[in-house]
């Protein structure tokens, strides 16, 4: 790209030395750079790029974005002065990628629970109905198909803007991403242009950054906020009536709202549900007539999801018939009440709830289709050095269930005790366990299950990884569970 109109984004800036016509990448780590590229020196929790700037040039960096003083070769390597590096990159980032989010259909989804289920609901669909599709979020970058592994729900601006682009060269014609509050409020998703903003529900979480409800209530409004006011554009917001935050969302935007709900009036509302274990049916009423709507998917909380994902694509202009076919035949995101194939004799399922919420819904889900002689067991556990507010009204969700354990998610470097004593406050009868190390908590759920139990793992869903001081450790609930139990009742084992 040429460097002149790359950097003619950043309206306030000095530069020290003299800029290549051509630059050839952009980037935040020295380890990243490419000959002929841009490095930006960005100021982080623990890490400033500014100390990195010789190893970049090594790479090959021709160009320093910085807002401290550093010292180089004039002659070899320009130097753009600017006041913040943060906001810089989130100017030249779109720019460098030709402002990608313009050239296809972009949905957001935010909100405290269902994200990835219904951007990864929205993304088979589509690719069902004959399109090429993207989709990112916590499971990882889902490029037509083929998935790659992300660091965030909602990657840096940069990552971001990269992987719009690779979708856009992939020939996808639409791309799904879950934003988080977080992206939201550090600028991540600065240079996305989104056409449908969709809004799940709002419930206790993440208070250990936003402080309150109201900011992060306020945080997720920016989603919607950012559809931004030019009306010639055909932009929609997809909101939950069912949730009181939707009208808080509904104020963030002069686009047209469409509301999806079980309980309240709303512009498509489920009712008649019929919940099993094998699978939900419910009638539909919509603005273009009434249908009998199927699918694999479980429990209330997945109608609510279909119901977002049925309007988000309506508004997209998708027919009917062709949701709601996509629909019938999608199967449960990875991790996400996801029941564990195998030959045992039991029912075991893994879920990422990690909110007071999600692990009542979770619990409900299950709960009519478990036998009067068998038990629910539930495995619970929270994030070390995080919010920790929320963590005896998890213990209280999770108290619905039979037999509840007590565990971690990744400790970090919080000790055990502090975290079991702080859900363990919440707990409403006297049987559980504590068990600090969840493997040995996982293993503990097994050997307390007879034939016929049900067991769900809480807090962990897709990830094959446990945080212990600052490693990333390999763990699999599922595959510890199934390797407890083989042992245990000695039947064969199929996964899936």
């Amino acid at each position: 790209m040429e460097s002149d109109y790359l950097f003619s984004s950043l309206p306030i800036k000095k530069v020290e030395g003299i800029l290549p016509e051509i630059v050839t990448d952009l980037a935040v780590d020295s380890r990243a750079v490419n000959a002929g590229g841009v490095f930006v020196c960005i100021k982080g929790f623990t890490v400033d790029g500014h100390a990195y700037v010789q190893k970049a040039i090594d790479q090959g960096a021709r160009v320093i974005v910085a807002s401290d003083t550093v010292n180089v070769d004039a002659e070899k390597v320009a130097v753009v002065y600017v006041e913040d590096t943060t906001r810089a990159i989130a100017l030249l980032a779109p720019r460098f990628f030709n402002y990608p989010s313009k050239q296809m259909t972009m949905i957001g989804v935010t909100g405290t629970n269902g994200k990835t289920s219904v951007s990864n609901m929205l993304n088979s669909i589509l690719q069902q109905a004959g399109e090429k599709s993207a989709v990112t979020g916590t499971i990882g970058f889902n490029l037509d198909g083929v998935l790659y592994e992300t660091e965030n729900t909602t990657a840096d601006v940069l990552t971001t803007q990269r992987m719009i682009s690779e979708a856009v060269n992939a020939g996808c014609t639409t791309m799904t991403m879950e934003v988080s509050s977080h992206g939201l409020i550090e600028g991540r998703l600065s240079g996305t242009e989104f056409d449908i903003a969709v809004f799940t529900n709002l419930s206790h979480d993440h208070l250990d950054y936003h402080q309150t409800m109201d900011n992060y209530g306020h945080a997720k409004g920016l989603l919607f906020a950012q559809l931004g006011q030019d009306l010639a554009q055909s932009k929609f917001g997809i909101v939950n009536a069912d949730d009181s935050w939707g009208r808080r969302m509904k104020e963030m935007t002069p686009f047209p709202i469409l509301t999806y709900g079980v309980h309240e009036q709303a512009d498509f509302k489920a009712y008649d549900l019929n919940l099993t274990a094998e699978g939900t049916s419910f009638q539909l009423r919509s603005p273009v007539g009434e249908f009998e709507v199927s699918m694999a998917l479980i429990g209330e909380f997945n109608v609510y999801n279909a119901l977002a994902t049925i309007a988000a694509l309506f508004a997209k202009g998708l027919e009917m018939t062709e949701i709601l076919d996509g629909l019938a035949v999608i199967p449960a995101a990875k991790g996400r009440m996801e029941r564990v194939e195998t030959d045992l004799p039991l029912t075991i399922y893994v879920d990422y709830a990690h909110s007071p919420d999600a692990i009542e819904k979770a619990i409900q889900a299950i709960l009519p289709y478990k036998n009067r002689e068998s038990k629910l067991i539930f495995v619970i556990g929270t994030g070390g050095n995080r919010d920790r507010k929320k963590r005896p009204i998890m213990a209280e969700k999770a108290s619905i269930a039979d037999y509840v354990i007590l565990t971690t998610d990744d400790p970090r470097d919080e000790p055990y005790d502090s975290i079991l004593s702080e859900l363990e406050a919440g707990m409403k009868h006297d049987q559980y366990a504590c068990i600090g190390d969840r493997e040995e908590a996982v293993r503990h759920a097994v050997s307390v299950a007879e034939r016929g139990d049900i067991i769900i793992f809480a807090g962990k869903g897709h990830e094959d990884f446990q945080i212990v001081g600052k490693e990333k450790l390999p763990h699999s609930d599922a595959k510890i569970a199934l390797d407890e139990a083989g042992k245990k009742f000695g039947e064969g084992i199929v996964e899936k």
